[in-house]
Parts: C-alpha cells; sequence; structure tokens
C-alpha cells in the first residue's frame, strides 16, 4: 500500500487542552457551542469534545477524532475563518496529535 492511500486511511485525533483568559471566558464558552455543533456535522468528524474542569473553570479538555487526515485538514480550514478562530484567538492550546491505522 503507498504511503498516501495509507494516510488517507489514518484516523486523526487531537487530545489535550485548553486555557482560556479569564476575561474572555463567557465570549469563549458561547462560541464554543456554535463551534461543538458545527464541528460535529462535518463529514468525517468521528466524535468532538470540550469539557470543563470541574475544579478550573479557565481550562478545557479537548477531544476530537476525525475519519482520516483530509477530514482534520477540512475542519482547519473551516475553522480558520470561523467566528471561533476570532473569539479563541487568546486561548492557549495545548494539544497532542496521533494517527490511527484502520484496521
Amino acid at each position: 500500500m503507498s504511503n498516501a492511500i495509507s494516510n488517507s486511511m489514518n484516523k486523526v485525533t487531537l487530545t489535550g487542552y485548553i486555557l482560556v483568559p479569564e476575561a474572555e471566558l463567557k465570549a469563549v464558552i458561547e462560541a464554543l457551542k456554535v463551534h461543538s455543533q458545527l464541528t460535529k456535522q462535518e463529514p468525517g468528524c468521528l466524535s468532538f469534545s470540550v469539557t470543563q474542569d470541574a475544579s478550573n473553570p479557565v481550562k478545557f479538555y479537548v477531544s476530537e477524532t476525525f475519519k482520516n487526515q483530509q477530514a482534520f485538514g477540512h475542519h482547519q480550514q473551516r475553522t480558520s475563518h470561523s467566528n471561533w478562530a476570532l473569539v479563541s484567538k487568546n486561548v492557549s492550546r495545548h494539544y497532542q496529535f496521533n494517527s490511527l491505522i484502520k484496521d
């Protein structure tokens, strides 16, 4: 199997957390509702979860899984020009990416 074909079959996962400036918390939480809904409707989005930490309200755990690199790339392209990008521009992102080969 060629590398290009292999890469197109790999699931892409992103896990980690974001830290939201306290002054922007309310706006980010509101924008996150729409961002989450739109992301879950994207072709190739297998899962998407952002959960606020119970003891640290400015910390949110992020977990995303996309069908393949193409679907993840589409997500990145869409969000780069979205309201979410504007509202979350000061958010500190701490992510780890993984590719999982399908059986």
